[in-house]
């Protein structure tokens, strides 16, 4: 789902991004696509399996953060052009500092959707102008991680600009929005046969049950005297006569 807020912003084709932005835009790919590939089967990846060197070539915008309240989440660990565009270092505070305060609301809104229904969040965003601030746009995308206990309290994101920093800090405001459900992992079902051409292994069959009387124990065997088999006769020479 794609919403826009401004007319005249950042263009967007129906993937959330065209071939120029995909040029610009690279690192968000590139920790899209690690995202992707840790999550494999599984429901979604888990903060012990991120290693920065899946995402050597976007570190410097990558960021991670934790949810302290519904819509609120603060910087766990930062790159530096994220710390250039607030001119100070960001770990620990709230990840609306990189926002102009008319669009927090929304920006909680979407993080809330990230944390609690399994939905990834793209945005195209533009900076507030001013003297030494030239024009700067960014695309940010938010994508959930399970913490330790499970829950999907974490988000790893990427933040890429396109134009000079200038005088920090710089906040922005939402261009656009692309939102995008996680489909839930399909269970893996596995087919047993009685016999497995692939490692020729045969499955013994059914035990016997066991006869159990009324009164829960096992019924007691039943000796049954064998019938007297019948003595053969001795063998008798007989003489034929000529």
């Amino acid at each position: 789902m794609v919403h826009s807020f401004r007319r005249g912003s950042v263009g967007m084709g129906q993937n959330g991004s065209n071939k120029e932005d995909g040029t610009r835009f690279a690192a968000v790919r590139e920790v899209r696509a690690y995202w992707d590939a840790l999550r494999d089967d599984q429901d979604l990846p888990r903060r012990e399996q991120v290693n920065p060197r899946g995402m050597a070539g976007a570190l410097h915008q990558v960021f991670m953060v934790e949810r302290i309240a519904p819509g609120m989440a603060r910087f766990r660990l930062a790159g530096m052009e994220i710390n250039d565009l607030m001119g100070m270092e960001v770990r620990g505070m709230p990840l609306s500092a990189l926002f102009d305060p008319a669009v927090r609301a929304q920006l909680a809104d979407l993080l809330e959707k990230v944390m609690t229904t399994r939905t990834i969040v793209e945005l195209d965003l533009e900076a507030d102008r001013g003297i030494g601030r030239p024009a700067l746009r960014a695309r940010l995308v938010l994508l959930p991680l399970q913490g330790t206990a499970g829950e999907a309290d974490l988000i790893l994101g990427c933040i890429a600009c396109d134009g000079q920093i200038g005088r920090a800090p710089r906040r922005f405001v939402i261009a656009r929005a692309l939102e995008s459900v996680i489909d839930a992992p399909v269970a893996k079902r596995v087919h047993l046969s009685m016999s497995d051409p692939a490692t020729k292994t045969t499955f013994a069959p059914r035990p016997a049950p066991i006869l159990v009387a009324e009164m829960g124990e096992p019924a007691a065997p039943k000796f049954v005297a064998a019938k007297p088999v019948a003595e053969r006769p001795y063998l008798r020479l007989v003489q034929l006569e000529n």
